[in-house]
């Protein structure tokens, strides 16, 4: 079984390594990760939302484990992931079924993890 907490953690841990090691690279990351996921006329939530069915159709493990924590933490319900998910595989096909299958089961964990 994954463990989507862990994997999110490695990837935080991951980019403070990086941002010691190539300080330039993980800031500009910064900058525009922060600049593109506030609130301005498409909110937070949805915006997390959306980098979700992005990270299920490219298939990237990590970035669903840290969207899917994010989108829990900006109050997205269970009905707004699994909805989420239906657009990714929607647009994705086959493969982004097992990664919403990802996606679900990440969501799952942190539900059980996170006080929200």
């Amino acid at each position: 079984m994954k463990n989507y907490s862990k994997q999110t953690k490695d990837v935080n841990d991951f980019l403070e390594i990086l941002s010691k090691d190539h300080p330039r690279v993980a800031e500009g990351f910064t900058a525009i990760h922060k600049a593109a996921s506030e609130d301005g006329v498409i909110s937070s939530k949805h915006k997390e939302l959306i980098a979700l069915a992005i990270a299920i159709t490219i298939r990237c493990e990590g970035c669903i484990a840290c969207h899917i924590k994010t989108a829990l933490e900006q109050s997205a319900s269970e009905k707004e992931i699994i909805e989420t998910i239906g657009v990714a595989i929607a647009m994705g096909g086959g493969p982004s079924v097992v990664y919403g299958e990802k996606a679900y089961k990440a969501m799952k964990e942190f539900k059980a993890t996170l006080t929200i």
